[in-house]
């Protein structure tokens, strides 16, 4: 008879392989700890959603104002020809070929003396190019020297926006709780549709109370003067607000950091190494990220400026529809998603990012052939009816893409990497796509060429979407988790221990 198995255990041993066994539990999923854990305040993500949102609807009504203008902006600043609103599509784009310069500074900026600073920088160059294209003179006072002062105002806006897109996604992003960061996220774009809503109104009112001809000699000028006072209110709000808890949590361990010690001012320097630390960082390391944000930015921004930018002009110029009934349809339209991008933002917290995405992607696939086709019908009925059916598609990518590009990169390079992948996307596919479309159109006389053009570019976002990870509900990379309530803190940091809940 063996008397060993009736032998107890060695107390020793036992605790032994207790603190075996905790040990391998640690390494297999890290602690968190309450204090790691960001417990938002309801308010102030608010208020950060609402001064991001609005430097968004500025940005985007400026864009919006010369994109409903572009006829007139054509006449005004362009000698006389069949070429003057390819001209004008022309300058629209140019603007957008310093965005990744603006992206390469401002990004890295952001990611080292902080969000709320350049973001604040941004709005005042944005609203200042604004300004200043409302007083230019026309080609018929000053020569080529008017089209030449556009063409600066132009790069002032490209360049500031370089900065302004990836900061405010981030804002918005590192402030919203990781469950309800889609519903946040959706603010930044129906600050979009603001803007161009905003701008097409603007522009329709005027069209319509001073008539073509006082259009052409002073009246364009004023959406673009209005702009300068609305930077100021964006300018108010974002400079009221602190900066977001996972920039700060970042700056704190960087801070008492060994590097830290020894290299902290009390105002950081731009001659300092860091951004180019930090943009080799981003090559080295985040360059398939990059890859895949430049995949989805593409589809995105192709789709959007076809719809939101190009299409009163297509169908005012290609089509030949008048009495501003394009405006109207536009607006309707933009309106429609401005109604229900927020539900977008919920479905996408609670569904994952992924599939929101891809049916916007597929359905621009399918459906915007048919949606030129209805153009071609000439009834103010049938154009409503496209716009809406591409709205629809739209508003799946408009109210689930802010939410989900922050969150392909870490706390520490998200900034910079975003920026420069959104810009060198948006500059190549984005700003280029009125152009494109607009001499696709010439060349080929096929009214139907744009919608080619974006069908193939939203086939580019279905492979994208296909290789991203699904970050719906989680922390963002290189931050801790946030939650709304100390309830939900408690209860993450029990689950992450495998503490008991009773």
């Amino acid at each position: 008879m063996n008397h060993e198995e009736d032998q107890p255990a060695d107390p020793a041993a036992l605790r032994r392989h207790r603190h075996l066994f905790r040990a391998v539990r640690r390494s297999r999923k890290p602690k968190v700890r309450r204090s790691d854990i960001t417990i938002t305040d309801e308010a102030t993500v608010k208020r950060a959603t609402k001064a991001a949102a609005v430097g968004n609807a500025m940005e985007w009504f400026d864009f919006g104002i010369y994109a409903y203008l572009a006829v007139t902006i054509g006449k005004v600043f362009f000698p006389g020809g069949s070429t003057q609103l390819l001209a004008s599509f022309t300058a629209f784009a140019a603007s957008f070929l310093v965005r990744p310069l603006g992206g390469l500074f401002f990004g890295p900026l952001g990611d080292r003396i902080g969000r709320k600073k350049v973001l604040g920088l941004t709005m005042v160059m944005m609203a200042a190019g604004t300004f200043f294209i409302g007083l230019i003179p026309s080609y018929e006072s000053i020569g080529i020297a008017s089209p030449v002062l556009l063409l600066i105002c132009r790069l002032v806006q490209g360049f500031s926006t370089g900065g302004e897109y990836g900061g405010a996604a981030t804002f918005i992003a590192e402030y919203a709780p990781d469950k309800r960061r889609g519903f946040f996220g959706s603010f930044l774009e129906l600050g979009t549709l603001t803007g161009y809503t905003g701008a097409a109104g603007l522009v329709l009112i005027l069209n319509t109370a001073l008539g073509d001809d006082a259009m052409l000699q002073w009246g364009w000028r004023i959406p673009f003067l209005v702009g300068g006072p609305i930077g100021v209110v964006g300018l108010y709000l974002r400079m009221k607000l602190d900066e977001t808890p996972a920039f700060q949590k970042q700056a704190a361990q960087m801070s008492h950091s060994p590097e830290a010690s020894t290299t902290e001012t009390s105002e950081p320097r731009l001659s300092e190494n860091v951004p180019q630390k930090e943009l080799k960082t981003i090559f080295a390391q985040q360059w398939r990220t990059l890859l895949l944000c430049i995949g989805l930015v593409a589809a995105y921004n192709v789709t959007d400026y076809m719809l939101l930018s190009y299409m009163p002009a297509y169908l005012t110029d290609a089509l030949g529809y008048e009495n501003s009934m394009e405006l109207v349809a536009a607006i309707i339209a933009m309106v429609a998603m401005a109604l229900v991008i927020q539900r977008v933002g919920r479905l996408n917290d609670r569904f994952g990012r992924k599939p929101v995405l891809m049916a916007g992607m597929v359905g621009f696939v399918l459906l915007t052939i048919p949606a030129f086709a209805l153009f071609q019908q000439g009834s103010f009925v049938a154009v409503l009816i496209g716009l809406l059916v591409l709205g629809a598609c739209l508003v799946c990518l408009l109210g689930t893409m802010s939410a989900t590009l922050p969150a392909l990169f870490p706390t520490d390079v998200r900034y910079g990497s975003l920026s420069i992948g959104y810009n060198v996307a948006t500059a190549v596919f984005g700003g280029t796509a009125p152009g494109v479309m607009t001499y696709l159109v010439d060349s080929t006389g096929d009214n139907l060429a744009p919608a080619y053009y974006a069908s193939g570019a939203a086939v580019i976002g279905i492979i994208a979407v296909m290789c991203m990870k699904e970050t719906a509900r989680k922390p963002l990379a290189g931050s801790p988790p946030s939650v709304s309530t100390h309830e939900e803190a408690i209860a993450l940091a029990r689950a992450e221990t495998n503490e008991p809940t009773f």
